[in-house]
Parts: C-alpha cells; structure tokens; sequence
C-alpha cells in the first residue's frame, strides 16, 4: 500500500474509531498503525494497557482515559478537542471500541454535532468466533455480558429457548461454569454451542459441538482468559 494514500493520515476534528488486536498483535492494520502514530491522541480505557501495546508497536502518543466510569466527561472533552481541530483516535483495551466496551457516548455526540466519526474496522472477538464455529452466521443476536445474577441469566435463555438465529455472549472466566451449567440445564444437553476461549492467543480454544460434550471438555482445561459463546438455534446439528 502507498504510504502517500490519503485514508492513512488523520484529518483535523476527525475521531477515528480503531480496531485493536484481541491478542495477537501481528492483526493490527497498517492503517491503523499509521493513524494511532499520527493523530493529535489517544483516548483508551486503560493507559496501562493502551501505552504497552502502544511502545511495543513503537508509537508515542498522549493518552486520554476513556472508560466506564468517566465516559460521559471524557467524550464532552475529546469533542472539545475535535471542535479545535485536533484528530483523536478512540481504542478499547482490545478489539473493537463500542463493542461490549466504551465508545457509544463518544460517537452519539460527534454524530449529534455532525462532527466527522471513521472507523478503522480490525479485530473483533464475536465476528472472529462466528466464522469458523460452523454455527448458522447469516443473522445472529449479539448479546453481550449477561447479567451477573443467575436468575437473570436463567430468565435470558428461558426468553431466547425458540429464538430462530444464533446468539452470541462474551463472558468471563469467574462465570463461565456457572453460566454453561445454566445453559445446558435451561436449554437441554443437545442445544449445540461453540464456545472460543483466548482467541488469536497462544492458548486458543475452539469447542463446537453439544453443550454437554463442550462442558465435559472444558471440565479438565483451563477457564482463564476471555470467553465468546454461541448457541446455535434449536434443532440444529452439526
């Protein structure tokens, strides 16, 4: 790719929406790259996080923090910042920012102040999972994180028992017994899931198959890391 194309250099009052890798860093763009070591900032969740991937990619660049607790304050100040024609580039700790993760606040007021939003499309863990699970893809329900509460997450798979496509969570390593336990146990042994442990990293796991055989597999492996689940409708087999 010529290094003179124009999409690989940010604009003044642009914020660019950027992809990161899941795990392997070799899955980051070049555009990407070559916005993140050129725009006015970086707005992130962590600083800690974002400033190592940052250095091992060879790229110094101010960090705003950008997460859960000081969203709304720290999108009205990147709009500032964007008003007086800087370039700000908006990362999640990993994948894609909005996803499951901060942004949307950032994004709706740029929308609403009709203030330039591009996205740097990249890695994302739930897309990454669906095209190789073997589970129908040609529409799916992305739920995200479950409520923590197992009655609450019993009432979520009583609710989508019937539902016609395939359903995607993300969950964590605390929960993901618990959580699967209620799966098979609402939905029956032979509702077919896939379910992707650390994706693109050194210890990957792929599962697909009936819930009661992936639970059996999982039993004698490791529940660290990131976890993305998909059940895949009733009745279908692989």
């Amino acid at each position: 790719m010529s290094t003179d194309n124009p999409s690989l250099t940010p604009e003044a009052g642009h914020l660019y929406v950027v992809a990161t890798p899941i795990g392997n860093l070799a899955d980051i763009s070049q555009r990407a790259l070559s916005l993140l070591s050129k725009v006015d900032s970086i707005a992130c969740e962590d600083t800690r996080t974002t400033g190592s991937m940052l250095t091992k990619l060879d790229i110094r660049r101010p960090l705003i923090a950008y997460h859960d607790h000081n969203e709304k304050r720290a999108a009205s100040s990147i709009v500032e910042k964007l008003q007086a024609g800087e370039s700000v580039a908006l990362v999640s700790d990993a994948g894609t920012p909005a996803i499951s993760d901060p942004g949307f606040r950032v994004a709706r007021e740029c929308q609403r102040l009709s203030l330039p939003v591009v996205p740097i499309p990249g890695a994302c863990a739930v897309t990454s999972l669906l095209s190789v699970s073997g589970l129908p893809t040609d529409a799916f329900f992305f739920a995200g994180f479950l409520p923590p509460k197992s009655a609450a997450r019993r009432r979520f798979f009583e609710e989508y028992r019937d539902f016609k496509h395939t359903i995607a969570l993300y969950e964590s390593t605390h929960r993901i017994e618990k959580m699967t336990a209620e799966l098979e146990d609402v939905l029956g042994p032979d509702r077919v899931v896939c379910i992707g442990r650390e994706l693109t990293k050194k210890f990957e796991t792929i599962r697909s198959g009936r819930i009661a055989d992936i639970r059996e597999q999982m039993s004698s492996s490791s529940k660290k890391g990131e976890f993305v689940v998909l059940i895949a409708p009733d009745g279908y087999a692989l």
